[in-house]
């Protein structure tokens, strides 16, 4: 049986997406209480795979995960998942919108209500928790009345009711998640491939240009493009790819190779089928 470790507790949006991978196999959850422990995990044998969030429409990149790719772990990513934030306002059965004077929220969670709670709760002290799955326990175990913003999967857990209903500012908010194992998936015709390179020779004009111009020589499509800074050097930056394709594919090894050779430094971190949404369209 594969055990996925996720950034815990239960009841966050981090379970969510170790969920959708497990969809339809039996498997044993284990929740961990921060990105790193979730990397160790794997690297030690404690869990098969590990569910890590990476980027949300939103907010951007999580650089905590990327900066763990980029120096510290050779896991690699064997495949993703894109999970639909939705916050829900979450009390004490019996409770009233009417009646709320205290609110917990994670910070991000709280900024991204932002609409929802000046309009509909105005004055009400705000708690910052630390999780979407906490905020919840912590208004049912307040003595006043007090609300959460939260997962249905916490209000589930906690046995909350729900005062209103998807709640966030933007509808369209996506989380996504990476899946970590100690090896990529193999080809399937329909894949993505996310590498980092660096320049360790003499920065000179046009460097970054004719390492990306490797890929439109082969025709290759890249989906995304950032940088984190290299931690060694003011001023130098390594650049985070992810391209359309399979590194076994001819066209995309010849590409990744060229890079390699122009940049002195290429880390693949893996690649994997891209996620389809529930109606079927790319992610």
């Amino acid at each position: 049986m594969q055990t996925i470790a996720y950034l815990g507790p239960p009841g966050t949006f981090s379970e969510e997406a170790a969920l959708a991978y497990a969809a339809g196999r039996e498997v044993r959850l284990l929740p961990l209480a921060s990105i790193p422990a979730v990397v160790t995990a794997i690297e030690t044998a404690a869990a098969t795979v590990g569910v890590l969030p990476i980027e949300n429409l939103l907010e951007g990149s999580v650089s905590y995960t990327l900066d763990l790719l980029i120096h510290e772990t050779n896991l690699q990513i064997t495949g993703e998942i894109v999970v639909p934030i939705r916050q829900y306002l979450l009390a004490r059965p019996g409770l009233q919108l009417s009646d709320i004077k205290v609110l917990y929220a994670h910070p991000q969670s709280l900024a991204q209500c932002r609409r929802f709670v000046e309009r509909c709760l105005p004055g009400v002290i705000t708690v910052a928790s630390l999780s979407n799955s906490a905020a919840p326990a912590e208004a049912m175990a307040d003595e006043r009345p007090a609300a959460a913003i939260g997962t249905l999967r916490a209000a589930e857990l906690v046995g909350a009711s729900i005062l209103a209903r998807e709640i966030a500012d933007s509808p369209h908010n996506v989380t996504r998640f990476v899946v970590l194992a100690h090896e990529d998936a193999p080809p399937t015709g329909d894949d993505k491939t996310s590498f980092c390179f660096g320049f360790t020779r003499e920065d000179r004009p046009g460097s970054l240009v004719s390492a990306l111009q490797e890929l439109a020589a082969e025709n290759i499509n890249m989906t995304k493009l950032e940088s984190r800074p290299t931690r060694a050097i003011l001023g130098q930056y390594i650049f985070l790819v992810d391209i359309n394709g399979h590194r076994h594919e001819p066209h995309v090894a010849r590409a990744l190779e060229r890079i390699r050779e122009r940049t002195g430094m290429l880390k693949i971190f893996g690649s994997y089928p891209r996620w389809k949404g529930s109606n079927g369209n790319h992610r």
